[in-house]
């Protein structure tokens, strides 16, 4: 079959999937819009306008915010502990074991990595891993658990991530080699307890 519009060549197998319609301008249904109007074909993963998700039914990708980074896809669940909610609660867990010099940095407006580091340092390993251990099984009961645990005591850095919380965990010596607060500076600082 030829389409008379173009010079185009279109399979039977092509044809059969256009309605009566589409063999007269050549759009197929697929490519019309609800009341039959014509719309121009999306790339695969684009947002069908005003509804915020893509063909395929999944959430549309956001935007670049004005920084360039990508935008979040969507907002947390309902029910959902706020991140800021829940990195404060990681502190009163961190200072119940007599964690030492907690800092908690606000991030979200430089990365999409996580919107809060906590960060705090335990004397020995055993307090390392009590440390860390209290606030797994302190969230654990109020119904939040970690992403991913990282690291051991015995490597003196744990790394808990939560998703919009990330807890580090340190020995004094491996907090001052890596100066994650400095690394962090244009961070702002929410709380520090000494």
């Amino acid at each position: 079959m030829i389409d008379e519009g173009t010079d185009d060549v279109i399979d039977d197998s092509e044809a059969g999937a256009m309605g009566p319609s589409a063999q007269e301008d050549g759009v197929r249904d697929d490519e019309r819009g609800a009341a039959g109007q014509d719309r121009e074909p999306r790339a695969p993963g684009t947002e069908v306008p005003g509804t915020g998700v893509d063909e395929s039914g999944r959430q549309a990708p956001e935007l670049p915010r004005p920084d360039g980074l990508p935008g979040r896809l969507e907002p947390a669940p309902a029910g959902a502990r706020l991140p800021l909610e829940m990195a404060r609660r990681i502190v009163e867990l961190a200072e119940d074991k007599k964690a030492a010099d907690i800092v908690l940095l606000e991030l979200g407006s430089l990365t999409t990595l996580a919107d809060y580091f906590v960060i705090c340092s335990g004397g020995s390993e055993r307090q390392l891993d009590a440390i860390a251990d209290a606030i797994v099984e302190g969230l654990a009961a109020e119904g939040t658990e970690p992403i991913g645990r990282e690291g051991t005591a015995a490597s003196h850095w744990i790394l808990l991530d939560y998703g919009a919380v990330v807890v580090h965990v340190l020995a004094p010596p491996e907090r001052d080699y890596y100066q994650l607060e400095r690394h962090w500076s244009r961070a702002r600082t929410i709380l520090r307890v000494q």
